[in-house]
C-alpha cells in the first residue's frame, strides 16, 4: 500500500512542528499542510474569508503554475509549493513590489544554505550549479561554481482585497527528475535551466528547515514593507533587491506582452519595481520588433527576460 512514507528519503512536511514554529505573535495566523492539490494559490484564492496571514503547503502541487501559463513540476515530496494569503495595508500602486519582495524572501531564506543566490526580474530565483555528485546528494556549499540554475518561480495573484504570495522550490530533485527548460509558444524560454538546492550543493534539503527559513524571511519582510506604508525605498527593500538581482547590469532580451521584444542593458529597478532598460537602438532584437530606441531609458512593468550577457 502506498503511503507518505514511501520514499524515505524524501519524508512528509511535519505540520505540528511547522505550526508550533510559526505560528503566533510575529508570525504567521494559519497553516495547514496537505498531501496534494492542483494549485496551493488557486485554494486559497478559492476560500471563502480566509485570515490575512494564512499559509497553505502542499507536499504535491499537480497543477502548478508559473507566469505566461509556465508549469513547475515535481515528484512528490521533491519540491516545496506554498502559497500565503495576505491582505496587504499599504496602498494599492504599492503591490506591484509584492512579487518581488516574495522572490527576495526566497533568497534571503536560501543564502544561509551555502549556495550562491541572485534574482532574475521578475520573479525567478536562480543558484549557483557547482561541480559535485549527479544524484543530487547535499553537499558543503564549497564545490567550484559551473554554471546558473533556476531553483524557484514566484506567482503572485490579486482578488479584491487580498493577495495570494505562491513559491515554488526546487529542493531534492535529481538531473533526471528535472523538467527541460522550456518558454511558451510563440515565446521566449528561460535563461536558466531548471535546477534544485540539491544540486546546486545546499548544505541541506530538508523541506521543513528550508520552509521554516522562507517563511520566517516572508514575514519579516512584509513587515517592514508595511511598516513603511509600502515605500520600498524606506524598507530596505528596494536596496535589497537591487543587490542580489542578477538581471541588474546584464545586457538582455526583454519579450513584451505585445509580442515585441527589445534588447538592452538593465539598468535599474525603479520606485514601482518596474526593470529599467536603456535600449541598443532602433533596429529590430531577436527577430521581433524594437520597442523605443536610441539609448533612451524605458521601464518595463511586465515582460519575460532572458539574460544574454554580462555588462
Amino acid at each position: 500500500m502506498s503511503t507518505a512514507w514511501t520514499d524515505l528519503g524524501r519524508p512528509p512536511l511535519r505540520a505540528t512542528p511547522l505550526r508550533r514554529a510559526l505560528l503566533g505573535d510575529g508570525g504567521w495566523a494559519a497553516l495547514d499542510v496537505v498531501a496534494t492539490t492542483g494549485s496551493t494559490n488557486a485554494d486559497l484564492l478559492g476560500r471563502s474569508g480566509p485570515a490575512d496571514g494564512t499559509v497553505l503547503v502542499a507536499d504535491h502541487q499537480s497543477g502548478g503554475r508559473g507566469r505566461l501559463g509556465r508549469v513547475w513540476e515535481a515528484p512528490p515530496r521533491a519540491s516545496l509549493a506554498v502559497s500565503v494569503l495576505v491582505r496587504p495595508a499599504v496602498p494599492r500602486e504599492r503591490w506591484s513590489w509584492l512579487p518581488l519582495l516574495t522572490g527576495l524572501a526566497v533568497a534571503d531564506a536560501l543564502e544561509g544554505l551555502g549556495v550562491q543566490v541572485g534574482l532574475k526580474w521578475p520573479n525567478d530565483v536562480l543558484v549557483g550549479l557547482v561541480d559535485g555528485p549527479p544524484d543530487g546528494t547535499p553537499g558543503d556549499g564549497a564545490g567550484k561554481v559551473a554554471g546558473v540554475g533556476k531553483v524557484a518561480g514566484v506567482l503572485v495573484e490579486a482578488r479584491d482585497d487580498v493577495v495570494v504570495l505562491g513559491a515554488g522550490i526546487n529542493v531534492s530533485q535529481r538531473a533526471d527528475e528535472l523538467p527541460p527548460a522550456a518558454g511558451v509558444p510563440g515565446g521566449p524560454g528561460p535563461s536558466a535551466p531548471p535546477t534544485s538546492l540539491a544540486l546546486a550543493g545546499a548544505t541541506s534539503t530538508d523541506r521543513d528547515t528550508v520552509l521554516r527559513r522562507y517563511l520566517r524571511a516572508l514575514r519579516q519582510r512584509l513587515d517592514d514593507f508595511t511598516a513603511a506604508g509600502g515605500d520600498p525605498e524606506a524598507a530596505g527593500t528596494a536596496a535589497a533587491y537591487r543587490a542580489v538581482c542578477a538581471t541588474l547590469g546584464a545586457q538582455v532580451r526583454a519579450h513584451l506582452p505585445d509580442g515585441r521584444t527589445l534588447e538592452g542593458l538593465a539598468e535599474d529597478v525603479d520606485a514601482d519595481g518596474r526593470l529599467v532598460l536603456r535600449p541598443d537602438g532602433d533596429g529590430p532584437a531577436g527577430g521581433g520588433t524594437s520597442a523605443g530606441g536610441g539609448g533612451a531609458r524605458t521601464s518595463l512593468s511586465a515582460a519575460d527576460v532572458v539574460h544574454l550577457r554580462r555588462a
